[in-house]
């Protein structure tokens, strides 16, 4: 019989062979189709039989003859195991369930904490798309064991080429569905994670520019003008340097007026640590000219127009929102939401000297005294507070 892989070598991985005979019809005294697939409960070939000495009439006996072997092909060569559903090895389990149990796993991690929201959504989002690329990929795989290192690098070809992404987001597919592949591993799904023999693409190294002072002047003037509220949305990044994520989750109850500071509670922080950063005056200044502090503490500080309530946004609204400005003031490309960031960080290191930036942006550890502080007694620079900035 004609066998579709060769046959199982001893110690071969069950994630990387599989081994089955074709379906064939056999005639005489008995009548049957039979073929034969790997088991691997008893880790052996074993033929499978379907009789049809029950049919009387010579050809409807070839007609469910013809019918068997056309279903059985099909399903053989879609990754189908008669004996794998009386198998207790985790590796044939069908891959829908699997990534089920995983998206379980994941809600799990969310809910408690241990992932944040941009990284559930982001992984679901990644599921999504794996999901579509094995409904209409031409050879579907049904078991987990399937899912190889030739599966996952057509996939990830998939994403490259006929999905026409960057070599970055083709890299960022590949980090995660390793990450996935180790939790298969983990859970004994599969042996190894294939993703090891995965090399990342080169990728084009990203173009971020600080905004010049002279461009930060057109923006603070162009938005004093056309959306003060926004103003303050680039001013809390400039001078702050709170991460995107955070600003969407900042209350007006975390913001300290009389000592100038904002809390950022580590439930929202990058880092999951408690962090307390200085409240320029600039940015003092126009909360009160807003009216900021005239909603309840609830609310967040950014919500719809960029005005305090009670719904929080979303950070792609911020980013979206800077794109417009950008190409209204004829700014270039390389000037991205971010940049307000590296530019106060540049212009506060200017003028208040390195370690005083370092501390505001909260890019390394606090100092010994700080690390016996929580919440509202952290202490901040004073220089934060009244330096003078170009925004």
């Amino acid at each position: 019989m004609f066998s579709t892989r060769p046959k199982l070598r001893k110690g071969a991985s069950l994630s990387t062979v599989l081994n089955y005979t074709l379906p064939k019809l056999h005639t005489g005294k008995t009548w049957y189709v039979d073929f034969t697939c790997y088991d691997p409960a008893e880790q052996r070939m074993k033929r499978k039989k379907y009789m049809l000495d029950g049919i009387s009439k010579v050809s409807d006996r070839r007609k469910r003859a013809a019918d068997i072997i056309a279903s059985v092909t099909s399903r053989l060569r879609s990754g189908w195991n008669p004996w794998a559903e009386l198998s207790s090895s985790r590796q044939y389990a069908k891959v829908d369930a699997v990534l089920k149990l995983y998206q379980r796993y994941l809600k799990k991690l969310y809910e408690s904490q241990s992932i944040k929201e941009n990284t559930y959504l982001d992984y679901n989002k990644r599921i999504r798309v794996l999901k579509e690329y094995m409904q209409n990929h031409a050879m579907p795989i049904m078991y987990i064991y399937q899912f190889t290192l030739s599966y996952i690098s057509d996939f990830l070809d998939y994403i490259l080429m006929d999905r026409d992404a960057s070599a970055r987001t083709r890299n960022n597919y590949k980090i995660w569905i390793s990450s996935f592949c180790s939790w298969l591993v983990e859970k004994q799904y599969l042996e190894t994670n294939p993703c090891e023999h995965i090399k990342s693409l080169k990728e084009e190294p990203k173009h971020r520019d600080a905004l010049s002072p002279e461009d930060l002047r057109k923006l603070k003037n162009y938005l004093e003008k056309h959306n003060r509220h926004y103003l303050l949305v680039c001013r809390m990044v400039y001078y702050t340097f709170i991460r995107p994520e955070e600003l969407t989750r900042i209350r007006l109850k975390d913001i300290y007026l009389k000592e100038q500071k904002v809390f950022i509670a580590g439930d929202i922080s990058k880092n999951r640590k408690d962090g307390m950063v200085g409240l320029n005056d600039e940015l003092v200044k126009l909360m009160i000219d807003l009216d900021i502090f005239k909603h309840d503490g609830n609310c967040y500080l950014f919500s719809r127009n960029f005005m305090p309530g009670q719904r929080r946004i979303t950070t792609k609204v911020l980013r979206n929102y800077f794109y417009k400005v950008r190409t209204a003031l004829k700014f270039p490309n390389t000037y991205m939401f971010y940049s307000l960031k590296d530019s106060g960080i540049r212009d506060l290191a200017n003028a208040a000297g390195i370690v005083v930036a370092r501390d505001q942006a909260r890019h390394s550890d606090i100092s010994t005294t700080n690390k016996y502080l929580k919440g509202s007694s952290l202490t901040v620079h004073e220089e934060t507070k009244h330096f003078q900035g170009e925004l």
